[in-house]
């Protein structure tokens, strides 16, 4: 039975993406700042079958992340793939964001990956697996407001890449699912202040198909990138 490890896993995508997974028969490794929440996943999924682990990680807490992957991966499962999700945005002008929130966005959106990774992969290479970064159209175009969510994104698309080239050796495939505009959690963060038409959006249930998707590939084949955009073209 294979293992998936998802970070952001209380809410939005990663909360939908942990319920497909466990549908599909997937055990879980679940990541989240909220324990409270994560333990109301846990008893909406009610399957018996699979394994469940949970550890609740505040991924803006860099000195942390180390200590509380071991801590989860203690329970003997290894992912055979990794999902990381968890993702924060912050809209204003580019030049006027204050220190604190650029580092804040840094370390979310790039830096945590890297953390997670540097732990998660090498337990992964005995038997290879599988990396998805969730990325955003916005590594590729340059929006007003949101500069420095385009920079992480951008430095996600090319960690991935990056990783691809590195660990092609361990049998360790990297990839991005790369969204246009979904209706998510995301839009109700005080750190975001801009709306649209969220009925225009993508769906939560649409890209956790499109992630199992992707983790069911073979292992001899990659998709380096699915790009998955609105019908609409909304943003």
């Amino acid at each position: 039975m294979p293992t998936v490890l998802i970070t952001g896993a209380s809410r939005g995508i990663g909360r939908a993406t942990a319920k497909a997974f466990a549908n599909a028969g997937w055990n879980l490794l679940l990541i989240s700042r909220n324990e409270e929440d994560l333990k109301s996943l846990i008893n909406e999924i009610e399957i018996k079958t699979i394994k469940v682990f949970y550890k609740p990680i505040d991924l803006n807490d860099s000195q942390n992340i180390s200590k509380g992957l071991n801590e989860l991966m203690s329970h003997g499962l290894v992912p055979s793939v990794l999902i990381n999700n968890a993702g924060v945005a912050w809209t204003g002008e580019l030049l006027s964001m204050p220190l604190e929130k650029w580092e804040w966005i840094m370390q979310l959106n790039i830096t945590s990956i890297f953390q997670i990774c540097a732990v998660v992969v090498p337990l992964m290479r005995k038997k290879g697996g599988l990396v998805i970064n969730v990325s955003s159209h916005a590594a590729r175009n340059a929006f007003p407001q949101w500069g420095a969510y385009c920079v992480s994104k951008a430095a996600i698309a090319s960690f991935t890449k990056c990783l691809a080239e590195e660990e092609r050796m361990n049998a360790i495939r990297a990839c991005t699912l790369t969204l246009g505009s979904v209706n998510s959690s995301l839009w109700d963060t005080d750190t975001v202040g801009m709306q649209f038409d969220r009925n225009s959006m993508l769906s939560i249930d649409q890209v956790a198909y499109e992630l199992l998707h992707l983790a069911n590939q073979p292992i001899n084949q990659t998709i380096e990138d699915l790009t998955l955009m609105p019908s609409s073209g909304a943003f």
